[in-house]
């Protein structure tokens, strides 16, 4: 769960808080650390070496929900993240997709992968990314996700900043 559990789609409050994360500091070095909400310890923040992840948005939960139901839930979910994609494409110019397949298969093999992405997959974000970048001002990346755990978790849509190239990992097209 998230800070953001309850809280109906803003797009206008999403856009707003990704375009600030071009100004938020994000750490040169150190260990990743997600950070929870005191009072409820509900994921607010993960920061890692070169980057920042945040919930813009959560679902409700999904328990007891079945089709049709659970397919309007995930069309909700990628229909905010097309809404938010399109609004940020006006802004920076048509986003790129990095797939995170490979990156997921590395990891459930024991391989190590790039902080960021155990970030991402530690927080449940499995979604491919939609990217812009280096966006001015500074040159930074940004991108955003819809994750989903498994079974009953609701859907999350997410916002990275990164101060290094996101791009998808080497040896997609071929095998492992």
């Amino acid at each position: 769960m998230t800070s953001r559990a309850g809280e109906d789609f803003d797009a206008e409050r999403a856009l707003a808080e990704v375009t600030g994360l071009l100004a938020v500091p994000v750490p040169a070095t150190g260990p990743t650390a997600a950070e929870g909400d005191p009072a409820t310890g509900e994921w607010t923040v993960t920061v890692g070496e070169g980057f920042r992840i945040v919930p813009l948005w959560e679902g409700n939960p999904l328990t007891g929900v079945y089709a049709p139901e659970w397919n309007d839930a995930e069309e909700a979910a990628e229909g905010h993240l097309a809404v938010l994609a399109g609004a940020l494409d006006g802004l920076w110019g048509p986003h790129r997709p990095v797939r995170l397949h490979v990156a997921l298969l590395r990891r459930e093999a024991g391989t190590p992968v790039e902080p960021l992405f155990e970030a991402l997959f530690a927080e449940d974000l499995y979604g491919d990314l939609v990217v812009w970048g280096p966006v001015a001002p500074g040159g930074r990346w940004i991108a955003l996700t819809v994750g989903h755990s498994d079974g009953d978790a609701p859907l999350v849509l997410a916002a990275l900043v990164s101060d290094r190239p996101v791009t998808e990992p080497e040896g997609g097209d071929g095998p492992l």
